[in-house]
């Protein structure tokens, strides 16, 4: 990144139902009241109609599907951060693979990692609709989900408190998984 003024990119990473969009939102919004110029992208606005389709009818993504969609991903924050906003993405990011592909674009990459118990997630999820997301697909993901190693830059966050505390813990860890 060419502007070290902006800080680096956070993903708000886990599987489905762990609350990475609202958490993701209520992050910039702290970010934006502490006057750091921030901004909050979903990934899952980023996936192309197929992906969206398959996953409606209760099919996991391969990783074939994954790559261009990540790429997409990867492109929006680098584009944030030539903006001069530190960009702020939810995206589930379940395997290794998936968050090296984010960082060929975003090196400087921090992630959160929305933790909690595959029983929470469920009852959260038992309690909301995504648009193309069955809950159905929970088993695959928490199948999938490899947790960010100790070279990631990532910090493990609970999930089990409200998105307030969620936030104050991430606000809390940034600076310790953050190399400026």
């Amino acid at each position: 990144m060419s502007d070290r003024s902006v800080r680096p990119p956070v993903l708000v990473m886990g599987v489905s139902g762990s609350g990475k969009s609202t958490v993701g939102e209520a992050l910039t919004r702290a970010l934006v009241a502490r006057g750091e110029p921030a901004e909050f992208i979903d990934a899952d606005d980023l996936h192309p109609a197929a992906n969206k389709e398959k996953m409606r009818q209760g099919t996991p993504l391969t990783d074939q599907d994954r790559w261009p969609w990540l790429d997409a991903c990867a492109a929006r924050i680098a584009a944030v951060q030539a903006g001069g906003k530190r960009c702020v993405m939810a995206n589930s990011a379940l395997k290794r693979a998936y968050r090296d592909r984010l960082r060929t674009s975003a090196p400087g990459l921090v992630i959160a990692f929305l933790d909690g118990s595959q029983d929470l997630i469920a009852e959260r999820q038992s309690h909301r609709h995504h648009e193309y997301m069955p809950n159905s697909l929970l088993d695959s993901q928490f199948a999938t989900l490899e947790r960010p190693q100790a070279d990631e830059a990532a910090a493990s966050i609970p999930i089990h408190g409200s998105v307030d505390d969620t936030v104050a813990a991430i606000l809390d860890a940034l600076p310790s998984v953050t190399s400026d």
